[in-house]
């Protein structure tokens, strides 16, 4: 893979989750549980970007970004301006981390132990990219339920 086709699916899968945020009829439906559904939108925004942030930006970029995942689940009602602004400036953060990054340096092994296994750093930086899209379907879901 290589960090060209990385941030190629970075940046359209962020764009999408901007679109996602974007589309909601009713701002407030970003936060909005309903049964059988354990996280909204505007929390998994909150998620992602954070994720993204820590793992991409600080780890990677060492851009000095200190995760404070529980609040990625317990904040509410952040506007919806605030969290396409965290978007936007994680997917320059992304970007900009992964062009410093060299071929060699996706064959090393990923310093973390995230999974059991050992992994390349390229491996991991494409489970992020699943764990976006992932969580992107969640979105989508929960804004086609409460917009319908």
């Amino acid at each position: 893979m290589g960090t060209e086709t990385l941030i190629k699916i970075f940046k359209r899968d962020l764009d999408r989750l901007k679109g996602e945020i974007e589309s909601y009829n009713d701002e407030k439906n970003l936060w909005v549980l309903k049964d059988g559904i354990s996280n909204c939108a505007g929390n998994l925004c909150l998620h992602l970007v954070g994720n993204l942030n820590h793992f991409i930006g600080a780890e990677f970029g060492k851009s000095g970004y200190v995760r404070q995942r529980d609040l990625e689940f317990s904040l509410k009602d952040v506007p919806r301006t605030e969290l396409i602004k965290q978007v936007n400036d994680v997917k320059l953060i992304v970007e900009n981390t992964l062009k410093t990054l060299t071929h060699d340096d996706l064959q090393k092994e990923y310093s973390r132990r995230v999974f059991e296994d050992k992994m390349t750093t390229e491996f991991f930086l494409t489970h992020l990219t699943t764990h976006l899209a992932y969580h992107l379907g969640q979105i989508n879901y929960h804004r086609r339920l409460l917009d319908s």
